[in-house]
């Protein structure tokens, strides 16, 4: 029995989500192909696909390829661009009650800007912006690596933002607690982490790389470890509040990751091992907390 007294629910930056557990972007499209599988109604949330300003047809070659523990992907951020999505995909979930999640990821600070302008006249609850890309003006270098690199895209996204900002941080950075601070000073509404570590695979038989990029992102069980105490280590650097992921495919571990001090959780990797797990760790979640007698998760959230 559910103690009544007990809730999920939580306030992250002014949103109320009705549970912490969202689908990380980039791991459940924009929401109709899993919502043919379960229930989606019932998550607290869905950051969409990765989008860009302009349509993507995404990398050449191999994009997944498995890992023990994790796999690693090179898609290239395929997208229809941020009109199209705007027009043809947001309004398809208009009636779904839970949050909202846009990410954005550009190559040059103009391409921010511009689809952040676009973005500003359609309704959604947060913008979360993928700092991860490389920057071609800068020579290719990520715009989430430098924390001084970082800063001018925050700003400038968050002087014309109309939306609850949150900035996606990659694990890469030099300085992610610097670089989560920075975000803090120019404004964001909230932080997400961690994105996918850089990586690499070998194919011996063909002695080459398995990916046309030579390195790709490393995602799931195996970076979990990682991403949870990069979590801390931000979650006690800043006031704003963190949404984690990295690695979490149980309830126990999204509870780690609340005990972190994180605010919501987001689940990638482990959907494609199980498409509706996400329910089984919103479940799981709310059972702890009856056994516990914890009556909302702020009793346990950055204890440690």
């Amino acid at each position: 029995m559910m103690n009544q007294n007990s809730t999920l629910a939580v306030d992250f930056a002014g949103v109320v989500l009705k549970n912490p557990v969202v689908l990380a972007s980039g791991t459940c499209g924009f929401g109709q192909e899993y919502g043919k599988i379960f229930d989606i109604e019932k998550l607290g949330g869905l950051s969409l696909k990765g989008l860009t300003l302009h349509y993507r047809a995404g990398n050449d070659g191999i994009r997944i390829w498995e890992t023990p523990s994790g796999i690693m992907n090179s898609v290239g951020l395929e997208n229809p661009g941020v009109p199209h999505f705007a027009e043809h995909e947001l309004p398809m979930l208009k009636d779904y009650h839970f949050a909202k999640i846009v990410n954005l990821g550009g190559h040059s600070v103009e391409d921010y800007v511009k689809a952040v302008e676009i973005l500003n006249d359609y309704d959604f609850d947060i913008l979360e912006l993928n700092i991860s890309c490389p920057n071609v003006k800068g020579g290719g270098m990520n715009f989430g690596v430098k924390t001084e690199i970082a800063r001018e895209v925050v700003g400038k996204v968050r002087q014309i933002c109309k939306h609850k900002l949150m900035i996606k941080l990659s694990p890469n950075a030099e300085d992610i607690v610097s670089l989560s601070q920075m975000c803090q000073a120019e404004g964001a509404d909230a932080i997400s982490l961690v994105n996918t570590f850089l990586a690499m695979a070998v194919d011996i038989n063909k002695k080459k790389p398995v990916f046309d990029n030579g390195y790709a992102g490393l995602s799931g069980p195996a970076i979990k470890p990682i991403a949870l105490r990069m979590v801390h280590q931000v979650c006690k650097a800043v006031s704003i509040p963190v949404m984690g992921l990295g690695g979490i495919t149980t309830w126990e571990d999204a509870i780690e990751f609340i005990m972190a001090g994180a605010t919501a959780v987001q689940v990638g990797t482990a959907s494609f091992m199980k498409p509706d797990i996400a329910l089984d760790i919103i479940d799981g979640m709310q059972e702890y907390m009856n056994r516990n007698k914890l009556r909302d998760l702020k009793e346990i959230r950055g204890i440690l």
